[in-house]
């Protein structure tokens, strides 16, 4: 039984983690964009949005594991596996959803075209 207790304290403080990482990513993204704003270069709506996606697919990645860690915890039951499979297949939508908004490609792609202020994806060195 304290088996079932650690692990299930250890699935809610991944849980807290990924919370976390997705508030303080949207607080660091929204100070960044204030930022931006004031500055004369401009991309603050672009810049704000890859950075507040990155935070929350990080976050996410978390969320799913804690999932993952707290229903390995229990006696797997067809019920509980079930509900597992439907909130990792959801997640991971959202986590695909966001990867091609930010990018324009799917993860395994590369993407179309760089978003404003990111490098091209290259094989190898680029010229000089």
């Amino acid at each position: 039984m304290v088996t079932f207790e650690i692990i299930e304290t250890i699935g809610k403080v991944i849980d807290a983690v990924g919370v976390a990482v997705i508030v303080g990513g949207a607080l660091i993204a929204l100070a960044a964009t204030v930022v931006r704003m004031r500055g004369p270069e401009g991309g603050a709506y672009d810049a704000f949005r890859r950075q507040l996606g990155r935070s929350i697919l990080l976050g996410l990645e978390f969320l799913v594991a804690a999932d993952i860690i707290r229903t390995v915890a229990v006696t797997p039951t067809a019920q509980s596996v079930a509900v597992l499979a439907g909130i990792v297949a959801i997640r991971t939508f959202l986590s695909f959803s966001l990867q091609v908004e930010m990018t324009g490609s799917w993860p395994w792609q590369r993407p179309i075209q760089p978003a404003r202020g990111q490098e091209p994806a290259v094989d190898g060195p680029q010229p000089k």
